[in-house]
């Protein structure tokens, strides 16, 4: 080696003995990169919109080691446009969303137990049926309440009055007292029996009377939420159609009880209003005849608020009726998820919890959802009060949220878009042909279903 050249390497030699003494050098990192996705639910409106960047806006002024950026994909193309993204370059947070929206990406959603452990984050400003909602078996704690939706019972004061019967209990476990003075459970059977007696014909005669014209009824006594044949049986109880193996079909009791309740009440006790009826935009012009006060009684969520303007000064709402002694309120909820394909999930929950927390305000109050965290409620329920000052029970809603259907039943399920296109023909088929076998039906619903399984492994 020639002595200029070995002075050289000597010399870088010594240079790196004292860079590692020294420690490494320090490079300049900038912010992490966290990427929210929107809109498998609400959030593409433009007003939305504007509303979301001012909360990602505010989020990156207060956290500099984090970059938060929002992603806006219309509703109509958002799965197709998540899907892509899972392949190549996934986003980090998701939302808001709920369970149907959370569950054609079945098995993609972090487990966030560790992270709520590791940051103290606090579960107990929730109730714990909303926070129980987003345990799910084998997946853990794949959510946090933000938007939750719990369901009740409306009904109408006066027409209760005018038929002579004692309201329903607020409260739940309270018996129903008939108008003999007896005290009975506040369960189905209970509401079967007053729902005729508020089912009336256009001559003020009632389902219970003689001379009683089940072709010209101009007010019925119940109404179910029927918008998923899967959530009308989930008032009855909670429920799966997916066996313990993930692949083979069962149809939960409460779900095959509550159908057959509800064919019963449509064709035997013409309480409930057939599905023509129903669509007929004469008779329901606002999609839920409570809404025009053309039902006694109707089960539903917090979220049709929106349409009682129709429903007159005389209503209130009640505790859901009891199925064998149990009570179901079956829930909606929207809230974010973080993906397992994060890169980020520690930075992603720091968002996430700033989105449920500090953001949840300003969103809130532009998705029009009612806040899981108990400490905001009263504010929300305040808003309704100034909405519709009649003296709403609202305490019903929030004793509702401790009964939600866990399993949801929107929850998991093969084929899910197929599977949900045959559930859709089984309802329809229940509330149009009152010659119907419903045993037959049901079966036939279970083959069909596992057909559709068996051919989309």
């Amino acid at each position: 080696m020639r002595g200029p050249v070995r002075r050289l390497v000597v010399l870088l030699a010594v240079l790196g003995l004292m860079a590692t003494a020294c420690g490494p050098a320090k490079q300049s990192t900038g912010p992490v990169e966290v990427r929210w996705f929107c809109c498998l639910g609400t959030g593409d409106a433009p007003e939305l919109v504007t509303v979301e960047k001012k909360v990602v806006e505010d989020f990156n002024k207060s956290h500099p080691n984090i970059h938060l950026t929002i992603e806006i994909v219309a509703y109509e193309a958002a799965r197709d446009a998540l899907s892509t993204e899972l392949g190549s370059n996934s986003p980090d947070i998701v939302g808001p969303l709920g369970v149907g929206g959370a569950e054609a990406f079945h098995g993609q959603w972090l487990d966030l137990s560790q992270l709520i452990s590791d940051t103290k984050y606090d579960l107990t400003q929730y109730s714990q049926g909303a926070v129980d909602f987003y345990k799910v078996g084998g997946e853990g704690q794949v959510g946090i309440p933000f938007a939750i939706y719990p369901s009740m019972l409306f009904y109408q004061k006066g027409m209760f009055s005018e038929a002579g019967l004692k309201e329903p209990p607020h409260k739940y476990g309270d018996q129903y007292e008939m108008p003999d003075g007896s005290k009975v459970p506040w369960d189905y059977d209970t509401v079967a029996k007053i729902a005729k007696m508020l089912t009336v014909d256009a001559n003020g005669v009632a389902a219970t009377e003689a001379g009683f014209d089940d072709s010209k009824i101009v007010q019925y006594g119940f109404e179910p939420q029927r918008d998923d044949i899967r959530g009308l049986g989930a008032y009855y109880g909670a429920g799966s159609l997916v066996g313990s193996d993930g692949k083979t079909v069962q149809i939960p009791a409460p779900w095959e009880a509550g159908w057959r309740w509800y064919f019963d009440r449509i064709w035997k006790d013409h309480s409930v209003m057939t599905q023509p009826i129903f669509e007929s935009t004469d008779f329901n012009p606002e999609g839920y005849p409570f809404c025009t006060a053309k039902t006694a009684m109707e089960v539903n969520f917090l979220w049709s608020t929106y349409c009682l303007g129709g429903a007159g000064n005389s209503w209130d709402i009640a505790a859901v009726p009891a199925y064998q002694g149990n009570y179901t309120a079956p829930l909606n909820a929207d809230t974010f998820r973080i993906l397992k394909a994060s890169k980020h999930p520690k930075e992603a929950f720091e968002a996430l919890t700033y989105l449920l927390g500090t953001g949840s305000k300003e969103l809130l109050a532009a998705y029009g959802g009612f806040p899981a965290r108990t400490a905001d409620q009263d504010a929300f329920f305040k808003g309704l009060d100034d909405q519709y000052p009649i003296g709403v029970d609202w305490q019903v809603a929030k004793d509702g949220v401790e009964h939600p259907d866990v399993p949801s039943f929107e929850a998991y399920m093969p084929a899910y878009n197929e599977t949900l296109d045959r559930l859709i023909t089984f309802g329809t088929r229940l509330s149009t042909d009152e010659n119907t076998d419903v045993s037959a039906e049901i079966d036939k619903l279970k083959k069909d279903i596992q057909a559709i399984w068996d051919a989309n492994p």
